[in-house]
C-alpha cells in the first residue's frame, strides 16, 4: 500500500487563532457555529469543514467573511477527510475550546493557537489523513525567575488571572 507525507503550512496572520480538530458528521458545522456565538457573543470566527463522503466538499460558516476564507483556504490545502478549521478574532481558543470538546461528534483536536503551525499529513489512494501538528518553535530551554515573573505578569494583564 502505498502513501505519501507531506507537511503543510497552514497560512493566517499572525494574530490569529486557529483550532484544528476532527468531527465525523456534517451536523457538526452547524453544531460548531451555535457553541462559538452562545460562548463569545462578540466572537469573529470562520469555520470550514472538510467532508469525507459524498460531494466531498469544504462545508463553511461563520460571521466574517475573511476569517472565512483563511479557514476555508487551509482546510482545502490539508484536505483531510472530516477535519474542521475555526479561524477566531476577538476571542481566545481557551473560551470556547472546553464546549466544542463536548460536541457529540467531536472526535478530537489537534491544535489550539496562534503559532506558526505546520501540519503532517499523509496520503494514499483512499485520501488524506492528519497524523500530527508542528506548533510554532522547539523549547530554548528551562523557564527561570525572570520568565516566571513574565508569565505571571501576563496572565494578569490579559485577565486570566487576578
Amino acid at each position: 500500500m502505498d502513501f505519501k507525507l507531506e507537511l503543510v503550512e497552514i497560512k493566517k496572520p499572525a494574530d490569529l487563532n486557529i483550532i484544528i480538530g476532527q468531527a465525523h458528521f456534517i451536523k457538526t458545522v452547524e453544531d460548531i457555529y451555535e457553541v462559538l456565538v452562545c460562548s463569545v457573543p462578540q466572537i469573529k470566527f470562520g469555520l470550514a469543514f472538510c467532508e469525507s463522503s459524498g460531494s466531498a466538499l469544504v462545508r463553511i460558516e461563520g460571521n466574517d467573511e475573511e476569517l472565512k476564507r483563511i479557514a476555508s483556504q487551509n482546510a482545502l490545502n490539508v484536505g483531510a477527510g472530516h477535519t474542521f478549521f475555526i479561524v477566531i478574532k476577538d476571542a481566545y481558543p481557551i473560551n470556547v475550546l472546553n464546549q466544542i470538546k463536548m460536541i457529540p461528534e467531536v472526535c478530537c483536536i489537534f491544535c489550539a493557537s496562534a503559532n506558526p503551525l505546520q501540519v503532517m499529513v499523509v496520503g494514499s489512494s483512499q485520501g488524506r489523513g492528519i497524523l500530527g501538528v508542528i506548533d510554532g518553535v522547539a523549547p530554548s530551554g528551562i523557564e527561570k525567575e525572570d520568565g516566571i515573573s513574565w508569565r505571571k505578569d501576563l496572565l494578569r494583564k490579559i485577565g486570566y488571572k487576578r
